[in-house]
């Protein structure tokens, strides 16, 4: 049954009229859960571990990005990170009253563009993985890379953005529907630009691995031509790259699927759902990119001109500033 024949149906029982004008002015004890933003409350625990894990996260990032100068990556997730933030901020609201609908707007637009930002750190750690193991295996230049999938960001978050707003202030049914469809239009273009960003990431992996002698091999190679750069920690880190790329396009397949059913569909109203698939997806993605942050590869040479002259050019008594020592990589 859709929200308006629940609203038809009560007010035909002699239900409350000001309550069905206005269901801003319900609670639990006077208005049945149907007229609810979402069919569920909340739950209190979950959304308050969510909502301290990202807000931990977050100051750790802040933290390292200060420590390494990582601007660009950092400014990415402190973007998904307060917005996560907010989100659940507005999740916690529902939990004490699911009946307002500011909360509810709040939450479904700013979780849903959140993860756009923490893309937009991955798309950038593309560029740094490519020149450590070698620009001639890409079919691109690094910064095409980051500047094609940032721009598809960039495109999804409007779209997602503006179809959210416009779903939840709708006063009309075909209203709601063009918002919703206007969402699934950026969450569907999110899935296929990633989908086009792993094959570009499989096809760089097998040509290093193929045209390199074997991921072995470069390891190999890169302690040879940077005999102090932590190969050790740049696996972790593109390991960390691979899991939360996955982890993203999980969470942006599943709800896709959740907006095509609507507002009133399952999917929509399953929180045990959402806890794990997107919940959880961004948790797992936001710890890999934090635990093997790349200021602990990197160090202070996240900069592109300066990475490139690190790695690329080389040369004599060439600093890697990683941790809180400054160790001096050999010629090239």
């Amino acid at each position: 049954m859709s929200f308006n024949e629940t609203v038809t149906e009560l007010y035909e029982s002699g239900f409350n009229q000001t309550l069905l004008n206005n269901t801003d002015l319900c609670t639990l004890e006077t208005c049945p859960l149907v007229l609810a933003t979402v069919d569920y409350v909340p739950s209190l625990g979950g959304n308050v571990f969510y909502l301290t894990f990202f807000s931990v996260l977050l100051l750790l990032q802040l933290a390292f990005g200060y420590q390494y100068r990582t601007w660009s990556f950092t400014g990415s997730m402190f973007g998904g990170l307060v917005l996560e933030i907010i989100g659940y901020v507005a999740r916690v609201q529902m939990h004490h009253n699911p009946f307002e609908s500011d909360p509810f707007l709040m939450y479904i637009v700013v979780i849903t563009i959140a993860p756009c930002f923490i893309a937009a750190a991955i798309y950038l750690s593309l560029s740094r993985i490519i020149l450590v193991y070698g620009e001639s295996f890409a079919r691109f230049k690094p910064r095409t890379y980051t500047v094609i999938f940032i721009c598809c960001d960039v495109f999804s978050l409007l779209l997602q953005a503006i179809g959210g707003a416009l779903a939840d202030t709708a006063d009309t049914e075909s209203v709601q529907q063009t918002g919703i469809d206007i969402m699934i239009a950026g969450l569907s273009f999110q899935v296929v630009s990633l989908t086009v960003f792993m094959a570009l990431c499989a096809d760089y992996a097998w040509a290093v691995s193929r045209k390199g002698g074997g991921l072995k091999s470069s390891g190999r190679s890169l302690r040879t031509r940077l005999p102090d750069f932590p190969v050790g920690r740049f696996h972790l880190f593109v390991g960390a790259i691979t899991l939360s790329t996955i982890t993203i396009y999980i969470r942006s397949c599943f709800r896709v699927a959740e907006l095509q059913e609507g507002f009133d569909g399952r999917l929509a109203n399953d929180e045990v759902t959402y806890m794990v698939l997107e919940g959880m997806m961004i948790v797992l993605a936001s710890l890999a990119l934090t635990a093997a942050h790349p200021g602990f590869v990197f160090g202070r040479k996240w900069n592109m001109k300066r990475a490139r002259a690190e790695l690329v050019s080389g040369g004599a008594a060439e600093k890697f500033e990683v941790g809180s020592e400054a160790v001096v990589a050999g010629e090239k």
